[in-house]
């Protein structure tokens, strides 16, 4: 099965932020056993801070600032959730600096 879009997103915010969603259905494999490939990013002033993907042979991972951990995937729609939760927690932690 070749890679189809499922669901696009991107949208650039008159800060210069940007938020991209990109998700493919592809063939369940033991790398990606529900039949996803997705790459969620929320990118400020040029830099990742928010970024929750699947690469090749890296699992469901999520990147918050510098850090990456595991990510335990649930579904698509605990996945865009989970990921606008932290981009609100980053948003409000950069407005305590």
């Amino acid at each position: 099965m070749k890679a189809e879009p499922f669901y696009m997103f991107k949208r650039g915010y008159e800060n210069g932020d940007i938020i991209e969603i990109k998700i493919w259905r592809v063939e369940q494999s033991k790398d990606k056993p529900h039949g996803f490939k997705y790459s969620l990013a929320f990118i400020k002033d040029g830099k990742r801070v928010i970024g929750y993907d699947n690469g090749e042979y890296k699992g469901d991972h999520r990147h918050y600032r510098d850090r990456e951990v595991k990510y335990s995937f649930k579904g698509i729609e605990n996945l865009i959730r989970d990921f606008f939760e932290d981009v609100r927690r980053a948003k409000h932690e950069g407005k305590k600096h």
